[in-house]
């Protein structure tokens, strides 16, 4: 079960679009003060909480603080407790990641990072506070961290140009690694959320059959189709049953939260 939470983390923190495209979108999408909450469950049960929040940082004035933090909730916690911290300090404009860190506790499972980026010279130094070891690593062009690429993808990205159909590559740097994923673009679907029927803009990460997803088509996300790009909604079909993370709280969002039915 260990690689359940794990993945989700990523589902929910990072998935990471590096679009060529230009952006149609006039007002920011996010802003400091911008607070997303998430449900996640597994079948009919509630099994983890999610958080993502901005706020401004103490590096400089062109930075924003992303803060992510997961755990398992509930009857799931007793059975596999998880508690995840994640941040990421990235530049504003161009949403370039220069710090990033991560703490976590999967069921036994730890890990402690920091990892500090130098977009000029393609290079991380990453700092195993666990392990007591630092290591430079070359990235890769327009390389995003784990929470940056998810902010980058909702600064960046326009349905206007981009067909159904298409694929991107993504840049990530994960677990000191360099990481390339394909996303394709399924179009625009109106999906019934808590707050009501919100039309989204709907994407599928290219997933391998493995011991937990079925493979091709496993994983999907839905970002509503506004200036606020919010993932709304994560589905992961595996082997055994299906996660879904849903949208439960938001507030301090840039722009009105486009809904087209309230519940």
């Amino acid at each position: 079960m260990k690689s359940i939470p794990i993945y989700l983390t990523i589902l929910l923190f990072s998935f990471n679009l590096i679009f060529s495209q230009t952006t149609n979108i006039e007002s920011p999408p996010f802003k400091a003060g911008e607070n997303l909450e998430y449900r996640v469950h597994y079948g009919i049960f509630n099994a983890s909480y999610a958080s993502l929040k901005l706020s401004n940082n103490d590096l400089n004035d062109e930075t924003l603080l992303a803060s992510g933090y997961g755990k398992t909730i509930g009857l799931a916690r007793f059975f596999f407790k998880v508690e995840d911290y994640y941040s990421s300090y990235f530049d504003i404009k161009k949403v370039k990641p220069i710090i990033f860190k991560r703490n976590i506790y999967e069921g036994g499972y730890t890990k402690n990072l920091e990892v500090y980026f130098d977009s000029q010279l393609k290079k991380a130094t990453v700092n195993n506070i666990k392990n007591g070891t630092v290591k430079e690593v070359s990235t890769k062009a327009n390389v995003q961290d784990l929470i940056s690429s998810l902010y980058y993808l909702r600064k960046n990205f326009s349905e206007e140009n981009i067909k159904v159909g298409d694929y991107f590559k993504i840049n990530m740097f994960y677990d000191s690694k360099n990481r390339e994923l394909a996303l394709k673009f399924l179009g625009i679907e109106t999906i019934n959320t808590k707050f009501g029927k919100v039309e989204c803009l709907k994407l599928m990460p290219a997933t391998n059959r493995s011991r937990i997803f079925k493979g091709e088509g496993s994983i999907t996300i839905w970002l509503t189709n506004d200036k606020n790009r919010i993932p709304i909604r994560v589905q992961a079909d595996l082997l055994v049953g299906s996660i879904k993370a849903d949208l439960d709280k938001f507030s301090g969002v840039a722009n009105p939260f486009n809904i087209k039915v309230k519940s």
